[in-house]
C-alpha cells in the first residue's frame, strides 16, 4: 500500500504541476476547498498518523524525522503555500512512509497502538486497522483531487491498484 500511495501521489503531483498557481489555489467547492487545501490536508493527516504510529512498539528509526517535526495544526490547509514546497515535502513524506512500511513485520500488525487523539482522549487501537485507515484515507482524498484535476482539464491517468500490480509483474 505504501508503494501504491507513493505511485499515486507522484501521478497526482505530476498532473497538479501543470496547473497555474491560480488553478492550484482556486476554491472548487470541495470539502477542503482547493486542490492545494486537499493536498495539504493529506500531508497534515499523514504527519499526525505517522507521529501516532511512532508509539507502536515496532516503530523504526524511519519515523524519527517525522516525530521531530512540529505537530501540525489539523485545520491549517495553507500549511504549504506554494506547490513546489508542498511537492517536495510530499515526496519526502512518501519516501519515509515506504521505508517505515517496509520494516513492518506481520506480527507487528496484531499489536495495538496507543496515542492521544486531537480531543485529548487516550486511544488504544488495532495497528492493522489504523494502518488500513491511513492508506484508505489517502485513496479517498486522492479520488477527490483526481476529480478536481479532471474538472481543470488535467488527466492523472490510470489510478487502479491493479495497474501497479501488473506493472511490477511485467518489470
Amino acid at each position: 500500500m505504501a508503494t501504491y500511495n507513493e505511485w499515486m501521489n507522484t501521478k497526482v503531483f505530476d498532473a497538479t504541476r501543470e496547473l497555474s498557481h491560480e488553478e492550484f489555489m482556486s476554491e472548487r467547492g470541495a470539502y477542503f476547498g482547493s486542490i492545494r487545501g486537499t493536498l495539504n490536508h493529506l500531508v497534515i493527516a499523514d504527519t499526525i498518523w505517522l507521529r501516532r504510529f511512532a508509539n507502536h512498539p515496532s516503530a523504526s528509526e524511519s519515523l524519527k524525522p517525522v516525530t521531530d517535526l512540529e505537530e501540525p495544526d489539523f485545520y491549517d490547509l495553507s500549511r504549504f503555500a506554494d506547490f513546489r514546497t508542498l511537492a517536495s515535502h510530499r515526496k519526502w513524506l512518501d519516501s519515509t512512509i515506504c521505508e517505515w512500511a517496509g520494516g513492518i513485520a506481520d506480527a507487528d500488525l496484531d499489536v495495538a497502538v496507543r496515542y492521544t487523539d486531537r480531543k485529548g482522549s487516550s486511544i488504544e487501537a488495532d495497528f492493522f486497522g489504523l494502518a488500513m485507515h491511513f492508506f484508505n484515507h489517502q485513496t479517498h482524498h486522492r479520488g477527490q483531487i483526481t476529480t478536481l484535476l479532471s474538472q481543470a482539464g488535467k488527466d492523472v491517468g490510470v489510478t487502479d491498484l491493479l495497474a501497479l500490480v501488473f506493472d511490477k509483474q511485467a518489470g
